[in-house]
């Protein structure tokens, strides 16, 4: 590792855990980790805006609060004056576009592919930012797919983007809260499980309307994530007859909810990488997902695949589970096979040997 210090941008630590979030919290942990583990490290030092929380846990790593602006206008001067003398590590998709030696991980090209997800100013912003930190910063992303999408988008070479996946660590240290399943009625019912951000390229209107087509009075379909009626729709809304919306829950709370679904359906029409499915895995919760090239990278042939415009062909894998226990239990079995080959641990020690080159 070289010797200039080590700043990682902390503005993460400000917001609710969603895939990004879980994706640099678990890297600057198993970073720490690692560090810790070596006599000779360089100085690491988080770096966040005003009013964050103290991390808790981290063996050598530092924490420092800088400057007095909040969100971009923060990360584009404060972060870059107190990080300026060092390498600096962005996690979630942005970064100071200042600053000379910094590697910012942009998890896929969302923003540019699926507009319809944004705001005209959101969008804007990011493929504006996503163009500038290409040209002035080294870009990392989470997947073989996400990597030749960015090169595409963003005008660099394939070659030169690391790709870091996401681990499965996380989801193993969570006991089971099994009262979710008494608190949703679901003890003595069959349901599929969806886990993530409701927004538009989830699919999760065509999810719904495949459910429905089972017309299975006796299961339910279980949306755990933001409640957003714009997202589902009126006509989803008005059909939501055995859909089960609890909203946000604990990590704990989720871990029971894979371990008794008969599936987890992941829908989406577009994903850089896709959490719900490794951690599904991880629980031997069988995957029904969209048959998209990322999925495949993840999922390999430890899901059921389906066309993620086709609600037919995701209500008949759905019925596969109902009717054949057997398809469900061959799936368990190769994906408890895959998911190791997915670690937080090995992604933060590859990150670091990335930053080394950067010295």
């Amino acid at each position: 590792m070289a010797k200039r210090p080590l700043y990682i941008n902390g503005r993460f630590l400000q917001k609710p855990v969603t895939g990004t979030e879980r994706f640099a919290r678990e890297i600057v942990w198993a970073m720490d980790e690692l560090l810790a583990e070596q006599t000779d490290h360089p100085d690491v030092t988080i770096i966040s805006p005003p009013g964050t929380p103290a991390p808790e846990g981290l063996k050598i790593t530092g924490f420092e609060i800088c400057g007095a602006r909040q969100g971009h206008a923060w990360e584009q001067w404060d972060l870059y004056c107190a990080a300026r003398d060092g390498i600096l590590l962005s996690l979630t998709n942005s970064g100071s576009v200042l600053h000379p030696r910094q590697m910012v991980v942009i998890h896929d090209g969302a923003p540019y592919r699926m507009p319809g997800d944004f705001s005209f100013a959101y969008r804007t912003f990011h493929r504006i930012l996503g163009c500038l930190l290409a040209w002035r910063s080294r870009v990392a992303t989470v997947s073989e797919f996400s990597r030749g999408d960015l090169a595409a988008v963003l005008g660099i070479s394939a070659e030169a983007i690391p790709v870091i996946y996401n681990g499965h660590e996380h989801i193993l240290r969570c006991a089971p809260d099994e009262g979710i399943i008494e608190k949703l009625e679901l003890k003595e019912r069959p349901y599929f499980l969806f886990v993530g951000s409701p927004v538009p390229r989830k699919n999760l209107d065509m999810a719904i309307r495949a459910f429905h087509a089972l017309e299975r009075e006796d299961a339910a379909f279980v949306i755990v994530g933001a409640l957003n009626a714009k997202v589902f729709g009126k006509r989803a809304q008005m059909q939501a007859q055995n859909v089960i919306l609890p909203g946000r829950l604990t990590d704990e709370e989720i871990v029971a909810l894979y371990r008794h679904a008969q599936a987890l359906v992941f829908p989406s029409l577009y994903e850089g990488f896709g959490i719900p499915p490794l951690e599904a895995m991880v629980q031997g919760c069988p995957v029904l997902a969209s048959d998209i090239p990322p999925m495949r990278e993840v999922c390999g042939d430890s899901a059921l695949y389906f066309d993620s415009r086709d609600p037919a062909q995701c209500a008949r894998h759905m019925q596969k589970f109902l009717d054949n226990p057997s398809a469900r239990e061959d799936l368990i079995r190769k994906g408890a096979a895959r998911y190791p080959a997915f670690s937080w641990k090995t992604s933060a020690g590859k990150i670091l040997d990335e930053l080394m080159d950067m010295g």
